[in-house]
């Protein structure tokens, strides 16, 4: 009997969001002997952080998690389960041996309902129409068409040179462009000849839906193609039969506050202090914003749960660097000297007219 794949496993059993994610590259992956299972993970220092739960049959699930963990205790380390989901939190509800912490919270779709969305929310209408109105139009990406790499990779660059953070890496690679295969939906926002974003989606097999991983637009793209891209990633779910979709997590969302309240006092500290003064190094409010205003159907909380009895900071630091790639606060270095540098870029047109204006 052939031991399956951990594409065959993601593809049969995936059941958080994302689960197909660990398959990106640069992702290490522990595969269960005896049962169909795998988990995707970075290890950093002493600590394996794992990118959800483990991929595997529901039942199989204590299984799975007991035996990672041991080759995780073989291996020096401890585990640190990233953006998993309630599933896994009940697993260890009542565990003293497992801490978990409320990190933010995911929208969720029935991809079937978007048309009434669409319908009930004007706001995300006006974008609709504002892009078309410019002229975008959607098309489908085979992964085939190695001729719009080159264009989809410099609208890439170019988003990421707004972005003040480092580029992320676990669990957020964007170049997942580098890894389209046939399982994923790829869709391209063109205006006239130009592709100006795209949109990646990969799948979520258990629950018949899919991740939208990413959303990635020109920096002069109209306004509107984001919505116009999930529009029709929505409809072609839709007319597939999916019943489930969402846009991923968004750190430290309002919307999942009854949880992050219950976390350590120290934690929650941070996180107060992340969402009031780091919000133009990620921005938590602007991404929030742009989900709540396509009307989810509810919102799903998302965790870090540690096979320690209380969540230490150094495995928070773990999680940051898997995350960035480097230790966290170079990261954070990185993105403050980036966000003062575009500042002064901004604010020099208004400099220069001032000191015009102030000339004898």
């Amino acid at each position: 009997m052939s031991v399956p794949t951990a594409r065959q496993i993601v593809m049969t059993y995936g059941w958080n969001a994302t689960a197909y994610q660990i398959l990106n590259r640069g992702m290490d992956q522990w595969l269960a002997l005896g049962v169909p299972a795998v988990v995707g993970y970075a290890r950093c220092g002493n600590t394996l952080v794992a990118a959800g739960g483990p991929v595997c049959p529901p039942a199989a699930l204590p299984t799975a998690t007991a035996a990672f963990e041991r080759f995780a205790c073989q291996h020096g380390c401890g585990v640190c389960y990233v953006c998993c989901e309630e599933r896994l939190r009940a697993l260890f509800r009542g565990s003293r041996d497992h801490a978990a912490v409320a990190i933010g919270a995911q929208p969720v779709w029935d991809p079937r309902a978007w048309a009434r969305v669409v319908a009930s929310t004007p706001t995300l209408r006006a974008q609709l129409h504002r892009a078309r109105n410019q002229g975008v139009v959607i098309e489908a990406m085979s992964p085939e068409a190695s001729g719009n790499r080159e264009s989809l990779g410099r609208i890439r660059v170019a988003w990421l040179h707004t972005r003040c953070l480092p580029s992320l890496r676990f669990l957020a690679d964007s170049d997942v462009l580098a890894g389209i295969d046939t399982d994923r939906v790829a869709l391209v926002a063109r205006q006239g000849d130009t592709a100006v974003a795209y949109l990646i989606a990969s799948p979520i097999a258990l629950r018949n839906g899919y991740l939208i991983e990413q959303v990635v637009r020109a920096p002069r793209s109209p306004n509107g193609t984001s919505e116009l891209l999930i529009d029709a990633a929505m409809r072609h779910f839709a007319a597939a039969g999916r019943t489930y979709c969402t846009l991923g997590l968004v750190a430290l969302a309002r919307m999942a506050t009854p949880m992050l309240r219950q976390n350590p006092s120290w934690l929650r500290g941070l996180m107060h202090l992340a969402r009031r003064h780091a919000n133009a190094l990620y921005g938590f409010r602007g991404l929030g914003s742009f989900r709540t205003k396509m009307a989810p159907n509810r919102w799903d909380s998302i965790y870090a749960i540690a096979n320690e009895p209380a969540l230490p900071f150094r495995t928070l630091l773990a999680v940051g660097e898997a995350f960035f790639g480097m230790p966290p606060w170079c990261a954070i270095g990185i993105g403050l000297v980036r966000a003062a540098a575009r500042q002064l870029r901004q604010a020099a047109p208004r400099i220069a007219e001032r000191m015009g204006a102030q000339a004898p």
